[in-house]
């Protein structure tokens, strides 16, 4: 699961960024809410950490924006701001929870651990084409029902895949969602990935299309 962490303190946002890793979540993270809406416009999230404080505009500002762009990811506001009507305005702009600072990291994992799986249970966490399934929540995979091992990176791509099923999908785009695990990335990482999905699905399932990307190809 990806989330993406919005907040100008680049120090707390790299330690909330290593908390989350240890969770086993990979995180963008974004300094201003125009670097929030351009990744909340090119990637797909589980939730947003979401700090009020932001230079450009206001994170309630933004959230409300969100929210009336039909945008309803999970939301945890992380601010100083620990006045009761501050608290009551971040939830009705939208927040499903409100964290004060300074705060315990365990606290804020448990929180999320929560809202995910709050969110999960309100909302279809399987994508499926033809005989492939893949579960959102438990991030499992199945060919023919029976369950298939993929790694989080493989699962990564494999749900761009499936969700633009029929669909190039662009090779930048899938990159961009390796870079969420801070790895170094080579110049063929995204092309031994794909290979092994290949091996595990079925070496026609995927299909390159040259110079554009990959697309997940329908049974015959």
């Amino acid at each position: 699961m990806k989330l993406l962490i919005v907040e100008d303190d680049e120090l707390l946002q790299q330690g909330l960024a290593m908390a989350l890793a240890a969770e086993g979540y990979a995180c963008d993270c974004a300094l201003t809410a125009a670097q929030a809406n351009a990744l909340i416009d090119t990637s797909q999230y589980s939730m947003v950490i979401l700090d009020l404080g932001l230079p450009d505009v206001d994170g309630g500002a933004l959230l409300r924006q969100w929210r009336r762009r039909q945008i309803d990811l999970p939301v945890l506001i992380l601010t100083a701001r620990d006045a009761l009507e501050d608290r009551v305005d971040g939830l009705d702009a939208g927040a499903d929870d409100y964290l004060v600072k300074p705060f315990a990291l365990v606290e804020l994992q448990a929180r999320v651990r929560a809202l995910i799986r709050r969110y999960q249970g309100h909302s279809d966490n399987l994508l499926q084409q033809d005989d492939l399934t893949l579960n959102l929540s438990s991030q499992q995979v199945y060919l023919q029902q029976q369950p298939v091992d993929v790694t989080p990176k493989e699962f990564a791509i494999l749900s761009r895949l499936i969700m633009r099923a029929g669909q190039t999908v662009n090779r930048e785009l899938l990159q961009q969602d390796l870079y969420a695990w801070n790895d170094d990335l080579g110049s063929n990482t995204l092309e031994v990935h794909v290979h092994n999905l290949r091996r595990k699905l079925g070496k026609d399932r995927i299909r390159t299309v040259r110079g554009i990307g990959y697309r997940l190809e329908p049974l015959p």
